[in-house]
């Protein structure tokens, strides 16, 4: 199967390129990237980067590439603290909106899969106290639930992680920036008392991936929500089995 991937650079994205790139169920993956993606340069058979500077605008040449795709895992994102506020929801709501309305079209009458990479503090029900981020990510679920009701073949999920740990995805360290020091001194005791709220990087990466191949229907159990299209990290460790 032909699968998209954006965030390839980034941390959650690199897991979930270094899967695609071993899965045999994956016949090809296009990426779109704003600069060159080291991991694929080892991959030039299966995996294509195009450089796509503009995340709202995808015109017909684009939409041709991606004809035969039927799933994308959306990763492209960037910390609040890191940008404005006009820009966090330029890159958090309004680019994946863009992708979602336009990837829709691609098959009319066959599944379409789009995994959207939230976290854990975004809620589509938010309050005074509900944190920026929380609140522009709750939006933007919201936003690709309503896509879906009105497309039955746009399938949405949105996964929420938590701390991403990514001692354990050797594969994946020279391909992503250095993590800070206070992060790799606390993540073992995190692990050890606040587990639940951990995501193992490689972990992650396969059910992204997993997710992304499927047909999209709606699940169900511990730790989905959002009609069986929101997954807590609670849900996503049950889904990993970990």
């Amino acid at each position: 199967m032909h699968l998209i991937l954006t965030g390839a650079t980034g941390l959650v994205g690199s897991a979930v390129l270094q899967n695609m790139l071993t899965r045999a169920e994956v016949s090809r993956i296009t990426i779109l990237s704003r600069r060159p993606v080291p991991m694929a340069e080892e991959y030039k058979d299966k995996a294509k980067v195009i450089i796509h500077k503009d995340f709202e605008v995808y015109d017909g040449a684009l939409m041709d590439e991606l004809r035969d795709a039927h799933g994308c895992v959306w990763a492209l994102g960037i910390a609040q603290s890191q940008v404005s506020k006009p820009e966090y929801i330029k890159i958090t709501e309004t680019y994946p909106l863009a992708a979602a309305k336009a990837f829709g079209t691609l098959h009319p009458s066959s599944p379409f899969t789009f995994i959207y990479v939230s976290g854990e503090g975004a809620t589509t029900t938010p309050g005074m106290l509900t944190p920026f981020f929380g609140r522009i990510k709750g939006n933007t679920e919201s936003a690709l639930l309503k896509l879906h009701k009105s497309k039955a073949n746009f399938r949405p999920y949105s996964l929420r992680p938590g701390g991403i740990d990514e001692s354990n995805h050797p594969e994946i360290h020279k391909y992503i920036a250095k993590q800070a020091a206070y992060k790799r001194i606390l993540m073992p005791v995190f692990n050890t008392v606040w587990s639940g709220m951990i995501s193992p990087s490689k972990e992650l990466g396969r059910v992204m991936t997993e997710l992304a191949l499927s047909q999209g229907e709606r699940l169900e159990g511990k730790g989905i929500d959002g009609e069986g299209r929101t997954i807590s990290n609670v849900g996503f460790r049950r889904i990993a089995g970990i």
